[in-house]
Parts: C-alpha cells; sequence; structure tokens
C-alpha cells in the first residue's frame, strides 16, 4: 500500500482553526493511479502536501509506504521522503539556472555533497537530462535559462525532472494547467507511462475534468476538504460532477457516449 490516509484532520498552515482536509478516508495501493478533481480550494494541493509528508495531519491516523511519517526520527522520515516525487503546479526552479541542471537535481538525493557541486559547474550527465526533457518536447531548452522560459515549459521541466527520479510515488499538481490541449494529452501520457513502467504510484489533481475522465480510471472528488466521491471512472456521472462544481462555471468537453455542452452552469444537486 502506497499511502493510507484514517480520518485524517489537516488544518490549514496559517494557524487558522478551520480545517483544510476533514477526516479524509483513502487507501492507494502501489502502482494504482488515480486524479483528483474538484473546485478551487477544494483541498487538492493540501492533499498532495500531506501525502508528500510536507504537512503534518492535526488528527488521525497516516500511513506512507508502509510507514507512519510522524512517528518517525528527522532523519528517517528525510529518508521517506525521498522515496516520493512532489510536483507543484508552479515549480521552485532557481530561475538563473540552466535547464540541465535543474533537471538533473532530480538525482540530489541519491549525490554526496561533492558530487552535487561538482553537478553545478558541469552537468553530470546531460545525455539523461536531454532524454527526459524530449519525452516533453524541450530537448531544445537543454541548456537554455530557466527564466527563458513559458510557464508551461517550466511545469514540463520539472515533470522531465520526476524522470529522473527513483520515487515509489508521484505526486503531481495541476501538471497541465499551462498547456494546450494537444500538449496536455502528451504529458499525461508521458507521465502515466512513466508511472506504469517503474511500478510507482501516481496521483495527480487536474482541474480539467474531462482530461481527468478520460485518463484515469479512478477519481477522487474533493469539495471544502472532504472526499465526496471515490469511484471508478465508469461510475463518475455528469449530475456528480455538476455537484462537485456547484455555483462555479467549468469548461466543458465531451466525455466518451455523451453530447458535448458548450459549457456548464454549475449548480445542480443530487
Amino acid at each position: 500500500m502506497s499511502f493510507k490516509l484514517d480520518k485524517l484532520t489537516v488544518r490549514h498552515l496559517t494557524g487558522a482553526r478551520t480545517a483544510a482536509l476533514h477526516e479524509l478516508d483513502l487507501a492507494v495501493a502501489q502502482g494504482e493511479q488515480l486524479a483528483l478533481i474538484g473546485p478551487s480550494g477544494a483541498g487538492k494541493t493540501t492533499l498532495l502536501s500531506t501525502l508528500a509528508c510536507a504537512h503534518q495531519p492535526f488528527d488521525g491516523g497516516m500511513e506512507v509506504l508502509g510507514l507512519d511519517p510522524w512517528s518517525l526520527s528527522h532523519k528517517a522520515r528525510h529518508a521517506l521522503r525521498a522515496r516520493l516525487f512532489l510536483a507543484p503546479q508552479t515549480p521552485p526552479l532557481p530561475p538563473r539556472q540552466r535547464v540541465v541542471t535543474a533537471v538533473l537535481a532530480a538525482r540530489l538525493p541519491r549525490w554526496s555533497l561533492a558530487q552535487a557541486l561538482k553537478s553545478l559547474f558541469k552537468p553530470s550527465d546531460p545525455d539523461a537530462a536531454f532524454e527526459a526533457l524530449s519525452r516533453f518536447g524541450l530537448g531544445d531548452k537543454l541548456y537554455a535559462r530557466v527564466d527563458r522560459l513559458s510557464g508551461g515549459e517550466r511545469q514540463r521541466c520539472s515533470l522531465a525532472r520526476l524522470l529522473l527520479s527513483n520515487a515509489e510515488a508521484l505526486l503531481v499538481d495541476e501538471p497541465i494547467s499551462a498547456l494546450d490541449p494537444s500538449l496536455a494529452r502528451i504529458t499525461l501520457a508521458t507521465l502515466q507511462a512513466e508511472a506504469a513502467a517503474r511500478k510507482a504510484t501516481l496521483v495527480c489533481s487536474l482541474h480539467q475534468v474531462e482530461m481527468a475522465r478520460a485518463h484515469f480510471n479512478r477519481i477522487v472528488g474533493l469539495r471544502e476538504g472532504r472526499i465526496v466521491f471515490d469511484l471508478p471512472r465508469e461510475r463518475v456521472t455528469d449530475e456528480m460532477i455538476a455537484a462537485l462544481y456547484e455555483n462555479e462555471i467549468i469548461e466543458a468537453q465531451p466525455h466518451p457516449g455523451h453530447e458535448p455542452p458548450e459549457r456548464i452552469a454549475v449548480g445542480a444537486c443530487f
């Protein structure tokens, strides 16, 4: 089992008394791939950060790769985090760094300090970085500076870094938010193929509901920090999506077997 949450509650980092996540029950098997969907502020990013052991829960139980991360020593928890890869929506890439160096940083948990410093001046394996970037259509950016990349290119640069990690669980936050539909499909396909090849777990938050339903067999819907549904995609109905995004306007694409509405004014209930 990659992740197991038992009545997990997480408070906002601001110190507010309100909870960001409320009594979540969730189990994710090793090698499973699932999509998190829900309106802005639903708790998707907080859940991914919590799974990555970046947020300590306020209450409830949590296991990550068979371990309780918050009962471990600091050193042991750091070792556990090295088995996970969290790709944030806005990757914190140093702006003056070359793309090749940013991508090879995925190997830092496995390098000594001497290896890391050496690679800053002379990239240790540019061929591996080029191959990873090429899978996202960025091979020509190998020696570009990070601050010369567009937002979508920065996202894909961060995902290329993911390919060079040896993580057992991949936690990806809105990886296609800045990409056109064609690049979005290629990006999701690459992530899913990589996860399948290394038998890694993939948990991916998506704002694009139609992409989640087209690419993932399991869909978890979050709203106001609570799991509204956790179902195989064929059991996720348009009515469920409407209720999940109640009072929001979302762009809609046809789900297989459905006629394409131009837009959905979401306000329906079960």
